[in-house]
């Protein structure tokens, strides 16, 4: 006998001894044992009259509820619902009768290419409707339909209601005494009550709307990305109304995009703004999932975000934040969670995908009665999938082409590029992104990993994609708390990462350089703490990362020393600089140019309080107040200054009779770096830019010229002498940026001799312009107009 025939024959012969026969179970109601029908409602008692719905064929396509104008000009709806496998499909229209919600049944008896649709006259937008998907329950093969479920349509374009998650809203007997066997022993309770409906939207927006000359279209080259939690962000800003924090609208205040445009982003990277539901594990505690990555609408803007309600209005307040930050030039990246869903594993709630055909959409493993997991999160979307795959292209079609937003960072996107098993370049996903004539001309950010083997792929996604590049993280924390062991790694993540991603027509653009992201430590608390601290998440502190490559400057948390205090935000400073000075593309989190804390929490994921959200009162503070205006300062020079943001990696070779090279490395001594000095210890380094020996040219085809930089980064504790390059480098030198300066002024201007030894301060950063007898600037920048 089988495993799964053994395991089945257990349950069997449990049920039976506790006297509630599998055979019937699904046929009786688990509070009062009165039999009942598959809809939950008593077997025998009178169900409510409900008023004859008519419903005619309509159309296959497209998916989802579209209002529309029907035969003969009927205003209606076209319901159309893959269910792949189901025996029927009921379509469930609600509305509001005598104090209570009315649920009316519309059997879907059209059938196109395992699509079930029907065109129903009258409905309007503002309708909330859900669906009931029928057919076997055997979860030994992976089937678990259970028609007592209310199902969310993968397609809804707005939500409405929460997602609390009652033994009610699970397909099986969340409760059942024997646990091992309790997602076999279906549940037929009706969850209708429990669960958000799909809103029927009028789709207003018109041809032009997003069209591209009204879009900012910032090059790759001269982005710059701020990942902002929508609500965290706004919610004690106190420039915005009250009634607009947290919410869209919110975003969209003259108060949030003047925070924005000051500082010169170019991009905000939303966290998910999909409609997402909260982990039941999260509900129990009486806590929620604030970042959102446990996506279940992926149509639909998160409801919980909307100021202006939840019966169709959230999808209006997107699109007004989208172009309201579009009139600012400021892009929308949105943080998609394609992987996975909020059903979980096969001990998850029945909520809309599982419900329909759960072997369709998720990979199983070869016990069908339990998923495979590359995400961490107990379920895997099967992307292989055709259906599976157009639901992930439709949707991002739907957020460019009628929402308005820019590009995506796609979580855990190894996951999306396996086919059968293992991770492939040459995957289905991969393909049909590379050839859609919307989607391979937006913005494409990949995290570059999953939890599965050989699920880390840094460097190794197709052109056309950017990626997070952990590395880069990596290897600047470990620089600045003394922790390389040499440079080699450091001087590839400075320049653009060509180890990684020179191949294939691939660019410096394709790093995304990060050193904090919304996972992990804030900036502040980098410098601040070294352990976790993630008591408040209630999870015994296991929960996050125990490898934080952070430096606390002497003193684990807050104090009142002030040669801490001084020598942390020193630190801050430094490692702002060296992410806005590296090759690439960098990005940057809420906040972290404010000194916002959270207390030492790595892992803020159910923190929807003061511990996620930013805090705007640090600007009161002068010490944070110049960070945040450093930072300012730094954005605007990569604006001005295209040497800081190449569009192709550099040579490292002469290029002319003089022998100046686009880049070089240089030893405190002031010579050229060796072989040996890159495998040697340092603290101290010199990168030297040539603005001379850019490629590329404008639109008019002029060579694009500019000033020549040399950075010196310092990380030792007391100051050095640095030698500063001679002929060809320069002649002379002015500083730019002095990191060991709480405030930096318009620019400290402080000039010197090329040969001459300066004295580096410890800790510190130092940008010196290159200063010749015959000064080449950035007048050939094609972005110059464009910068801010």
């Amino acid at each position: 006998m089988s495993s799964a025939a053994e395991q089945k024959a257990v349950a069997k012969e449990r049920a039976v001894e506790e006297r509630r026969p599998e055979a019937v179970l699904h046929d009786t109601d688990l509070d009062t044992g009165t039999p009942t029908g598959t809809d939950g409602a008593p077997n025998g008692a009178p169900r409510a009259a409900l008023p004859a719905v008519p419903v005619w064929p309509g159309t296959p396509m497209p998916l989802g509820a579209r209002f529309r104008t029907g035969p003969d000009g009927v205003s209606g709806t076209n319901f159309a619902l893959w269910a792949g496998g189901a025996e029927a499909v009921e379509l469930c229209l609600f509305g509001e009768a005598g104090g209570g919600e009315v649920e009316t049944r519309v059997p879907l008896t059209e059938l196109t290419h395992e699509i079930w649709h029907g065109f129903v006259p009258g409905v309007m937008p503002g309708q909330r409707y859900g669906y009931r998907v029928h057919g076997r329950w055997d979860p030994w093969t992976g089937a678990r339909w259970n028609p007592a479920k209310l199902l969310l349509d993968p397609y809804a374009r707005a939500v409405d209601g929460d997602f609390d998650l009652p033994p009610e809203v699970y397909g099986h007997v969340r409760d059942w005494p024997q646990q091992q066997v309790a997602d076999t022993v279906r549940d037929d309770r009706d969850s209708a009550p429990y669960v958000p409906k799909g809103v029927v939207v009028h789709d207003d927006t018109p041809d032009d709307e997003w069209a591209d000359d009204r879009r900012p279209k910032t090059p790759w080259a001269d982005s710059v990305i701020y990942e902002v939690h929508v609500k965290g962000f706004t919610k004690l800003h106190p420039g915005i109304p009250e009634e607009l924090r947290g919410t869209y609208a919110g975003l969209a205040h003259p108060a949030a995009i003047e925070h924005l445009t000051n500082l010169g982003v170019t991009a905000v990277e939303l966290l998910p703004v999909h409609q997402f539901a909260h982990e039941d594990h999260l509900l129990r505690r009486g806590m929620k999932n604030y970042w959102g990555y446990n996506s279940i609408g992926y149509f639909a803007p998160h409801a919980g975000y909307a100021a202006t309600g939840t019966a169709g209005q959230q999808v209006g307040e997107f699109k007004r934040m989208v172009r309201a930050l579009h009139e600012a030039g400021i892009e929308v990246i949105l943080d998609v969670v394609y992987n996975h869903t909020a059903e979980a594993d096969e001990h998850g709630p029945t909520l809309s995908l599982r419900g329909m055909d759960n072997r369709g959409y998720y990979r199983l493993q070869s016990d069908a009665r339990r998923y495979t997991d590359y995400t961490g999160c107990g379920n895997t979307l099967h992307v292989v999938q055709p259906h599976v795959l157009r639901l992930i292209t439709d949707s991002l079609r739907y957020w460019v082409t009628e929402m308005g937003v820019d590009g995506f960072r796609f979580d855990l996107a190894a996951a999306l590029a396996r086919s059968m098993h293992d991770v492939d370049m040459l995957s289905p996903f991969l393909a049909v992104i590379a050839q859609d004539p919307v989607l391979r001309r937006v913005k494409l950010i990949a995290e570059p990993w999953d939890v599965g083997s050989g699920g880390y792929q840094v460097g190794a996604f197709p052109p056309l994609w950017t990626e997070w590049n952990d590395r880069y993280r990596d290897a600047v924390r470990d620089f600045w708390r003394g922790a390389l062991p040499d440079v080699r790694d450091l001087g590839y993540r400075l320049s653009g990462s060509s180890d990684l991603y020179a191949w294939g027509g691939r660019r410096p653009y394709a790093s995304v350089n990060f050193v904090t992201a919304h996972d992990g430590f804030t900036l502040r608390d980098m410098v601040s703490y070294e352990r976790k601290h993630n008591e408040a998440n209630g999870e015994g502190n296991r929960d996050g990362t125990n490898d934080n490559r952070a430096w606390n400057c002497g003193v684990e948390g807050e104090t009142d020393d002030e040669h801490v205090r001084a020598l942390r935000r020193r630190q801050l400073r430094n490692l702002l600089t060296t992410l806005l000075l590296s090759t690439g593309v960098p990005m940057l989190v809420a906040g972290d140019e404010l000194g916002r804390t959270q207390g030492g929490n790595n892992n803020a994921y159910c923190q929807d309080n003061e511990i996620s959200w930013v805090d705007w009162s640090l600007l009161e503070d002068p010490g944070w107040r110049a960070l945040t205006e450093l930072t300012a300062r730094l954005i605007e020079l990569r604006h001005q200054h295209p040497v800081l943001r190449r569009r192709a990696f550099f040579s490292g070779r002469a290029h002319s009779a003089d022998g100046l090279r686009d880049l070089a490395w240089f030893t405190a001594r002031g010579a050229e770096m060796t072989e040996g000095d890159w495998y040697a210890p340092t603290e101290t380094l010199g990168m030297y830019l040539s603005g001379r020996d850019i490629p590329g040219r404008d639109a008019r085809g002029v060579p694009i010229t500019d000033d020549s930089f040399l950075v010196i980064l310092h990380t030792g504790d007391g100051p050095t002498g640095f030698a500063l390059p001679g002929a060809p480098w320069a002649q002379r030198y002015e500083v730019v940026v002095d990191t060991s300066r709480e405030e930096q002024g318009e620019a400290p201007g402080v000039g010197y001799r090329a040969g001459e030894e300066i004295g580096v301060p410890g800790r510190a950063v130092l940008l010196l312009r290159v200063v010749n007898t015959q000064v080449v600037g950035p007048s050939h920048d094609p972005n110059r107009a464009k910068t801010r």
